[in-house]
């Protein structure tokens, strides 16, 4: 696709056309080539597991899905994910029957993850504009509810253990990702609750609701920090060489996240009678499968002896060995899509 653009006032000046189909993987060069894989992209089929402490597997599910951003609901019974087809939607897997069911048919929808009482399930949705929030009856009756309203891409990430609070990340042009949380009393007014020039993103809140962790670039490094909820206070950084995904066991202050090379770190944490942080320790090595940027690929068990990680099913998606160029391709695309550029 393609869209005619002024860059001087920085404003669209016409509609998005296609201009090119059956495109897997596409590059440009400065001077106008178009070199491009033909074909279809399609993700890669995986299988959703458990991982002990000890990082032994043992598998959840027998059919290979594109499964993403797994959730186990509150009881454990269930796990919301997003399932990549050809598009991208949240499904609900029962745990034990090995069956899945479609909770949304809106596409593109993104970044699933449970109310505290189980009855929802809560995510980003892009309806005809940029990606809010919505959430919806996890048993599939009803249509889903729209929670905010924003010309920016947004996405959930926690709520607070009394349903109270929602936390979610939203992305601008001048701050990046920021951090915000949303009230369900009263006139649910959004308001920021980490908005710096560096990006934050990720923020989960701890099992007694009182402090959030979430992942910040302040450093230079993506590092996780924890902050008291709602504040004012400090943060403290408790990774010590990177990391993503952070995530609380739900019970006790133990903080899980994901370092760079995949492995599993697990930090303790007090709070009393003053904030503390023990090193981070090594759960478990390699095993993993690719990462999100925003959102953890993995999730814990109620009980926190288990992880549900995402893992290759071992069956390559097709791919083709052609590959097309197009040279003075730009003069193609001004003729398709006349206006300024």
């Amino acid at each position: 696709m393609a869209v005619p653009f002024d860059i001087r006032r920085l404003q669209l000046t016409g509609s998005p056309v296609p201009v090119l189909e059956g495109v897997r993987q596409f590059a440009f060069s400065s001077e106008g080539s178009l070199v491009y894989v033909p074909g279809n992209a399609r993700a890669p089929e995986n299988t959703l597991v458990w991982v002990d402490r000890k990082g032994r597997p043992q598998r959840l599910t027998d059919t290979p899905r594109a499964f993403e951003r797994p959730r186990l609901s509150p009881d454990g019974r269930n796990v919301a994910v997003n399932i990549q087809g050809s598009n991208l939607d949240v499904w609900i897997y029962g745990v034990g029957h090995n069956a899945v069911t479609r909770l949304t048919f809106e596409g593109n929808s993104q970044s699933p993850i449970w109310t505290p009482d189980g009855k929802r399930v809560t995510f980003g949705l892009s309806k005809k504009g940029a990606m809010n929030l919505f959430w919806k009856l996890a048993d599939g009756s009803g249509a889903e509810e729209r929670l905010t309203e924003s010309e920016w891409n947004q996405w959930p990430t926690s709520w607070s253990p009394d349903g109270r609070t929602l936390a979610f990340e939203e992305v601008r042009t001048d701050t990046g990702y920021d951090i915000w949380v949303l009230p369900l009393e009263g006139e649910r007014t959004p308001r920021p609750f980490e908005k710096t020039a560096s990006s934050e993103w990720g923020a989960v809140f701890s099992p007694d609701g009182h402090w959030l962790a979430y992942v910040s670039t302040e450093s230079g490094l993506p590092e996780i920090y924890v902050k008291p909820f709602p504040g004012p206070g400090g943060k403290w950084q408790v990774s010590t060489d990177g990391g993503l995904g952070p995530l609380w066991a739900r019970k006790g202050l133990q903080l899980f996240y994901r370092s760079f090379n995949h492995k599993m770190m697990a930090v303790t944490i007090k709070t009393k009678p003053a904030f503390s942080a023990a090193n981070p320790t090594e759960v478990f090595d390699d095993y993993y499968a690719g990462s999100n940027f925003a959102s953890p690929n993995y999730d814990v068990t109620p009980d926190g002896q288990r992880f549900l990680m995402v893992t290759p099913s071992g069956k390559e998606p097709d791919v083709t060995q052609q590959v097309s160029v197009v040279l003075n391709w730009f003069e193609e695309l001004e003729r398709r899509v006349p206006g300024k550029n």
